[in-house]
């Protein structure tokens, strides 16, 4: 097929990536321009904007570590599994792929919120309820209803990865006197370690932009970037240029985290 065939098939990803991300970028940016910087000076002079970016890096530092090491552990198991097998858990394991995050965090509310399931399960073995149910609408709760949706993309992203490993080279090592550990660490994770980099930066840039499971979560109490900037567009809001800023800012900052994971680990193929 020629260059004029290919650009030819081309044209329908280009048609719907130009209608729904171009154009809306395109309006976001004529609104957080339309005052000059001013818009964007309002922003950074808002009393929890900086408030908001701490929390905002901390739940997706939390969020994420948490749900690429349970991710790794998950893709460690899944690799040594027959293929009948490892093909079911892992469609098991990508449902929570296809809820919202409003719908992640009511089913984590039904679970263990104050009245939840698991909730008072536990009040039978003697714990408090409260606490428990205070817990999951903290910043920790929301890190962890978070990693519900995100150790699953760790896993899809991650496995064929770790299922086409040669083995061969752990073996080899074990057989050298190293521990299974000692094999992980030495030979196996310096060679996935671009791809581990590349999902960390895609659901630390998911975390980072979702707003949905925190919202119903913890409301607006919670101090982060997104619900700062529902806080601007809902019925109490009215600053429309400062809210196309936000969003712009929040934009630039996951365009940068996934830039970030894709200079890593095409840098590290380089190498290797």
């Amino acid at each position: 097929m020629t260059a004029r065939g290919y650009a030819t098939l081309a044209l329908p990803a280009i048609a719907l990536l130009a209608v729904f991300f171009a154009l809306p970028v395109a309006g976001v940016f004529a609104d957080a321009f339309s005052e000059g910087p001013r818009a964007f000076v309002r922003v950074l002079q808002m009393p929890g904007f900086w408030p908001s970016v701490l929390g905002t890096l901390m739940l997706t530092g939390v969020a994420s570590t948490l749900s690429i090491l349970v991710g790794i552990a998950v893709v460690l198991h899944l690799a040594r599994l027959p293929e009948r097998r490892r093909t079911l858990l892992s469609f098991v394991i990508a449902l929570p792929l296809t809820f919202s995050g409003l719908i992640v965090a009511y089913g984590f509310i039904l679970t263990y919120g104050r009245a939840g399931f698991v909730t008072q399960l536990l009040a039978f073995a003697g714990l408090d309820p409260a606490i428990l149910g205070k817990a999951l609408f903290t910043p920790t709760g929301l890190a962890f209803a978070s990693s519900y949706y995100l150790i699953p993309r760790v896993v899809m992203a991650l496995l064929p990865v770790f299922v086409n490993f040669d083995r061969a080279q752990l073996a080899v090592a074990e057989s050298l006197g190293a521990t299974p550990a000692q094999a992980f660490r030495q030979v196996m994770l310096p060679q996935v370690v671009g791809p581990i980099a590349g999902s960390f930066c895609l659901i630390a840039a998911v975390v980072f932009g979702a707003y949905g499971t925190a919202l119903a979560l913890v409301g607006t109490r919670l101090q982060i970037l997104p619900l700062q900037l529902y806080s601007l567009i809902s019925e109490t809001g009215s600053d429309f240029p400062a809210a196309a800023a936000l969003a712009l800012l929040i934009t630039a900052a996951c365009s940068a985290i996934m830039a970030t994971g894709e200079w890593f680990g095409s840098r590290h193929e380089h190498y290797l």
